[in-house]
């Protein structure tokens, strides 16, 4: 190679330089301030989350998700910034997602279910709970389902997507429930004797609570029986203890006190 050609390569180079150098030098700047600006933003994105008390597992997924867009914008801005054609990368990559949102529609109505569920928060970990036809104790919250102990000691889980749009029953948001319970008795008993011993039954069970009071009242005159409410209340956590214990001592307290606790009964009269 003679000293013509390598001048020329020279020459080449320098103009290369001269043109891509402001470029790639650009470039790099903006790669470097831009992957600082995304770190600080996290930051200030994951304090406030915080502050406004936030699920630990929905803010890491947002994290993550912020991270990814912003980086990926980044990085196309920088490639655009030195030459490189980006339109056919946006082209594939927004074909791609179409159709990962199309592959994924269930998992994705799921995400947006749990997403929801941390935000608005209708139940919490160890919260009883009703939906979808079943109760259960939540013992774990993720961003696709909810897993749920049940009375039975069986896992249930349950994908969020349908959870968030069905009708959520929670029992422990309020710290206390009331138990409805029905007692019949006969219509020769001494209403009052019963009332008075069905009053007794509660006062006596420390599980009941005393505010608000519990009430005993005649609900209903039946076709064969004097229909009392009974209505104590209760923390959650005693719910079953009251509800079974209330069921038995009210049998035995109207048994001691001489009340007919009346069943159906049919007169069938034989014409000849």
């Amino acid at each position: 190679m003679d000293n013509l050609d390598v001048q020329k390569l020279m020459d080449q180079a320098v103009l290369m330089m001269m043109e891509y150098g402001p470029k790639v030098l650009l470039a790099l700047i903006t790669l470097l301030v831009g992957l600082w600006v995304i770190k600080h933003l996290l930051k200030i994105t994951e304090k406030g989350m915080h502050r406004s008390k936030t699920d630990v597992t929905l803010i890491t997924f947002i994290k993550n998700i912020i991270s990814w867009v912003l980086k990926i914008l980044l990085l196309l801005s920088v490639a655009s910034m030195v030459g490189i054609e980006t339109t056919s990368f946006i082209a594939i990559f927004s074909a791609a997602t179409l159709a990962i949102g199309l592959a994924l529609q269930g998992s994705l109505s799921n995400f947006a279910g749990g997403v929801l569920l941390l935000i608005l928060k209708p139940f919490k970990i160890s919260d009883l709970i009703e939906v979808q036809g079943h109760i259960g104790v939540v013992t774990q919250i993720h961003i696709f389902n909810t897993v749920l102990l049940s009375p039975q000691n069986k896992t249930i889980i349950i994908p969020n997507g349908p959870l968030a749009g069905s009708n959520i029953i929670n029992y422990t948001s309020e710290g206390r429930l009331r138990i409805d319970l029905t007692f019949g008795i006969s219509y020769d008993s001494d209403i009052k004797q019963a009332k008075d011993a069905m009053m007794k039954v509660l006062a006596s069970n420390s599980k009941v609570l005393k505010d608000p009071e519990p009430f005993v009242g005649v609900s209903e005159l039946a076709d064969n029986s004097v229909n009392f409410a009974v209505r104590p209340w209760v923390d959650v956590a005693d719910y079953w203890d009251v509800f079974f214990n209330t069921n038995e001592d009210i049998k035995i307290a109207l048994d001691k006190a001489g009340i007919t606790i009346p069943f159906p009964q049919l007169d069938v009269h034989m014409e000849k």
